[in-house]
């Protein structure tokens, strides 16, 4: 009887043992889906929905862009001369960052709010605020290309501080350009302040 399970358990075991083999190199395998990432937002293409996501953005799993709301404040230097609102050519790389950004997400409109510091008068410190706001959408426009349509500026004089001391430090911190970028899913997306310094010329 044991001589019976030896002879019964070698032939299972041969039989395992005999198993087809396939040379691999005469496979051939046909790709089912495209694993590229061809827009390069770290999904694929067989579940890419979304082929116009901005450059960088935040991605869900089929790659359409995150609808959130980006809070991020750039505070640049613009020295306008005292009592004017010409820009310098130097100061114009600070202003293409708006542009840049605006740029990438064509959806969005941009407001930029004149501020001024609380020496003068009120009715010239308008006045002021508007020209100024109205220089930089004029850069962006004029210099960067960005449509008019998508560009508002608004002064608002020295009447919004961000400082309430009355100190030469805190009315510098005053004297402003907010570029504040919306678009159309989002509230506010992006917001710069462009602190400003009257230059004293002679």
């Amino acid at each position: 009887m044991k001589t019976i399970i030896f002879f019964l358990s070698v032939t299972i075991l041969a039989g395992c043992s005999m198993r087809d083999t396939v040379n691999i190199d005469e496979m051939t395998t046909t790709q089912t889906y495209d694993l590229s990432d061809k827009d390069g937002d770290g999904v694929i293409e067989a579940r890419e929905r979304c082929n116009d996501t901005a450059q960088g953005a935040g991605t869900d799993n089929y790659g359409c862009g995150k609808i959130k709301a980006i809070n991020e404040r750039k505070e640049l230097s613009i020295l306008f001369p005292n009592d004017s609102a010409y820009i310098a050519p130097e100061y114009y790389p600070q202003i293409e960052e708006v542009a840049v950004f605006l740029q990438q997400y064509p959806t969005t409109k941009v407001t930029i709010e004149g501020h001024t510091s609380r020496t003068g008068t009120d009715e010239r410190n308008l006045v002021l605020s508007q020209e100024r706001a109205d220089a930089v959408t004029a850069v962006l426009a004029e210099r960067f290309g960005i449509d008019r349509n998508r560009l508002t500026a608004k002064g608002y004089g020295s009447s919004n501080p961000v400082v309430l001391e009355r100190t030469p430090e805190a009315e510098i911190r005053n004297r402003r350009v907010v570029a504040e970028v919306t678009g159309d899913d989002t509230a506010t997306d992006m917001k710069w302040t462009i602190y400003s310094v009257d230059d004293n010329t002679k």
